[in-house]
């Protein structure tokens, strides 16, 4: 017979201890890693010219559509000093989406707020403090919960968190009477949340965070130059998850709003292209899931399927010799578990693989493709920063400095 009364145990994070990050042992500078648009890229292997050259003339072919050129990105291109690259790629209108992972969020908030990320995860998690840092957990988890007040997804909300230095949480009242006066409203369940987490002790009014080095974040030049830029995170996956404020529908219902958008760029990849640098579970599983929903839909409506797409997956995997335009390897072949060419290469298209470093890829890719369109169809920045205005090491030892 069913017992009603059984419960698993849980344990949960409401009393772990958080460390400011300044303490912590941080192992990447900005300084130290940021690659300057301007500055001559890395050569690419010799080898992978012509796929180089065809991923050019894919995306010149995709903006003259006013179709989608979507880049999803693991956290290492923005560990390793990718960020200007990807906001110059934005700001000259050559990629219309941007999606990454939860840690992808989180290496571009520290860097905005400090110039620092990365800690020693073997160290840390023997002495249990890993991820428990409380700027970075507070922070994230706060921007969602703000941002859910106005229905905000997870990029979205850490964009404006960081390019306005913080958020306002209202006053507990003020959120009551919202929520009794507009039960079932969209941002009602987000209104709840916020609530309880104030009835906890997190303070009401203006929450400030001054971010030093705001200028190269992705996440707040996305939201100021109003391109998408959505992060698809996994519960439990990501530091954030340490903190005390954390909330997991807070955190499911931004990724869930991200997913729709995500999903509406899908939508206009007829002659688009997608570009999966460094991501080898998110990109490929989020956007099977997400090609399904919008063919779907489109069947519906008696529209046809998605087409004349193409796929550019960029890794350091050197395993992939399989010639995939023959099909799929046998499961006996290593290259068949391979996820990142395996589920692009049924998402219909032409899919390429690119054994090559992240960062040398976008940066070859952005010197290519050159100044770009004056400015995408149907944009309205948000007074976007300035070339001039990010920060680089120079590379010989001196001062962090503007381009």
């Amino acid at each position: 017979m069913f017992d009603s009364d059984f419960t698993y145990p849980e344990l949960d994070t409401a009393d772990v201890r958080v460390f400011p990050l300044a303490k912590r042992k941080s192992m990447t500078r900005l300084e130290q890693v940021l690659i300057p648009p301007s500055r001559s890229p890395v050569p690419a292997p010799e080898a992978l010219e012509p796929k180089l050259e065809s991923c050019v003339a894919a995306v010149r072919k995709a903006r003259e559509k006013n179709a989608s050129v979507i880049l999803m990105y693991g956290a290492h291109l923005i560990k390793n000093g990718g960020s200007a690259l990807l906001i110059e790629l934005m700001r000259r209108g050559w990629v219309t989406h941007l999606a990454t992972n939860g840690a992808g969020v989180i290496h571009d908030w520290e860097f905005a707020y400090c110039g620092v990320s990365t800690e020693n995860v073997r160290e840390n998690v023997a002495h249990g403090v890993f991820g428990a840092w409380n700027e970075t957990g507070k922070s994230i988890n706060l921007a969602l919960m703000i941002g859910g007040l106005y229905g905000r997804g997870f990029g979205e909300s850490i964009g404006c968190w960081v390019m306005e230095n913080g958020g306002v949480v209202p006053e507990a009242h003020e959120l009551m009477e919202k929520i009794c006066q507009y039960p079932s409203d969209a941002t009602t369940a987000a209104r709840a949340d916020l609530f309880s987490a104030v009835n906890a002790g997190l303070a009401t009014g203006r929450h400030r965070m001054r971010h030093q080095y705001k200028q190269i974040s992705v996440s707040g030049n996305a939201w100021k130059l109003r391109v998408p830029l959505t992060v698809h995170p996994g519960i439990g996956y990501d530091i954030f998850t340490v903190h005390p404020l954390y909330n997991g529908a807070v955190v499911g219902r931004a990724g869930g709003i991200d997913f729709k958008r995500f999903n509406a760029s899908v939508e206009n990849l007829t002659d688009g292209v997608v570009l999966s640098v460094g991501s080898a579970i998110m990109a490929p599983q989020v956007f099977e899931k997400s090609l399904s929903v919008v063919h779907n839909l489109r069947f519906q409506k008696k529209r046809p399927a998605i087409s004349g797409h193409s796929f550019y997956v960029v890794d350091l995997h050197e395993g992939s010799n399989w010639d995939w335009s023959k099909g799929e390897p046998p499961k006996t072949s290593p290259e068949y578990y391979l996820r990142f060419c395996k589920s692009f290469s049924r998402m219909g298209g032409e899919m390429n693989y690119l054994c090559c470093d992240n960062t040398v890829f976008i940066h070859q890719l952005l010197n290519r493709l050159g100044p770009g369109p004056a400015k995408a169809e149907g944009t309205q920045n948000r007074e976007a920063e300035e070339p001039s205005s990010f920060m680089y090491d120079d590379g010989g030892g001196g001062e962090f400095q503007a381009l």
